[in-house]
């Protein structure tokens, strides 16, 4: 048995010489299953919610195949990957659907700020309260799915000094949210910021890792986090997915991991101390991704986010080879070693390449892995 688990997935269309353009108004009129973001420059599609990894892979990997085919034809169209304006147009907004208030709105607060592109990862929960206790423990490690997933440290051509440049800019709102204790209490959190006017609608909640369902607050069926940059490698996007369903396995077997219960910092100081914490691990790893120092939210001991998920893959590999998805770990020992997307990028700046050139090399390395992937596995498993 398994937890549910599917994508939202945003990317940047463009050319293949890194420049982003605007196509969303056309892609959501012609493919099923893609919306559009309020800036034209990005697209999203959502994958179902499935149990199996290798079922996971090609719905991944299909609406991709057939998005690149849609705009090919469109003109010399490809995918950009990165989840940052990286080669300019961060000084202006590219509205997908001038009439839709709430885009709007959006555009008038934020400005470009929300013109990103990411992956939310959802994983399936029946049990509200369960659903509470999960969420409360992926917000203090969601900095540990931030390091192993940064792919935005350039906007407009140079280089930002943060791995993450999109979580460092993205506005998240409102800008405090608390752990909640019970589904009571979000629904009475949710209900007070709406009549505050602190969030316009149940959608605007923008925090690393919020509950999500048909009718929100009041049904709920999903964790989703939020936090991650575009991670264009679904095989390392499925081995950051192990991570979390494994860490979750750990949870439902062992409660005692709610971090309102097993921090060791005191219970009347406890909730709003832990944000505190998080919100700086937040920081850190989107300036420094997985060579970020940390503080650990069990016993406030300084590590880096790279030692901190060895630590904690070693930990939870037992429970995800119980339930036979322990090989879909493995790639996560190479980003490990060789560093994410954003630096392995930086890595190339000393080289004498562009941002221009990086780019270039990205986009290429995107389609022929995907490619790959198709032919070699996806097409085999429909097979």
């Amino acid at each position: 048995m398994l937890l549910s688990k599917g994508f939202e997935v945003e990317m940047y269309t463009g050319t293949p010489e890194g420049d982003i353009v605007g196509l969303s108004d056309k892609i959501v009129v012609a493919l099923d299953g893609f919306v559009r973001e309020p800036d034209s420059r990005n697209v999203e599609y959502t994958t179902a919610p499935l149990c199996r990894y290798d079922a996971l892979l090609c719905e991944l990997l299909q609406p991709r195949t057939r998005l690149r085919n849609y705009i090919k034809s469109l003109g010399d169209y490809t995918l950009i990957p990165g989840s940052t304006l990286c080669l300019g147009g961060s000084d202006r907004f590219s509205r997908s659907d001038p009439n839709n208030p709430y885009h709007s709105y959006i555009e008038q607060t934020y400005g470009t700020k929300v013109v990103t592109a990411s992956i939310h990862i959802n994983i399936g929960f029946s049990d509200p309260e369960l659903l509470m206790r999960a969420c409360r423990l992926v917000r203090v490690e969601a900095p540990l799915y931030l390091a192993l997933s940064a792919s935005s440290p350039f906007i407009d051509g140079l280089a930002t000094g943060s791995h993450s440049t999109r979580w460092q800019v993205f506005p998240k709102t409102p800008a405090h949210v608390p752990l909640f204790t019970s589904h009571a209490h979000h629904i009475q959190w949710m209900e007070a910021q709406l009549k505050a006017g602190t969030m316009q609608n149940v959608r605007h909640l923008w925090t690393s890792v919020r509950p999500n369902g048909a009718r929100r607050p009041y049904d709920l069926n999903r964790l989703e986090l939020r936090i991650c940059d575009l991670v264009t490698d679904p095989i390392a996007l499925l081995a950051i997915t192990a991570l979390l369903e494994a860490r979750l396995w750990q949870l439902i077997n062992d409660p005692s991991l709610d971090p309102l219960e097993a921090s060791t910092l005191p219970a009347a100081t406890r909730a709003s101390d832990l944000i505190d914490l998080t919100d700086a691990n937040e920081a850190a790893a989107a300036c420094h991704s997985l060579d970020a120092q940390l503080l650990h939210w069990q016993d406030g001991r300084s590590v880096t986010a790279r030692e901190w998920i060895w630590e904690l893959d070693r930990e939870v590999w037992p429970h995800a080879k119980q339930r036979g998805f322990s090989c879909f770990l493995s790639p996560l020992q190479k980003i490990l070693r060789e560093g994410n997307e954003a630096q392995r990028w930086l890595k190339l700046r000393p080289r004498g390449l562009t941002t221009r050139s990086i780019i270039k090399q990205a986009i290429v390395a995107t389609q022929l892995r995907e490619q790959e992937l198709s032919d070699n596995l996806c097409h085999a498993l429909v097979a």
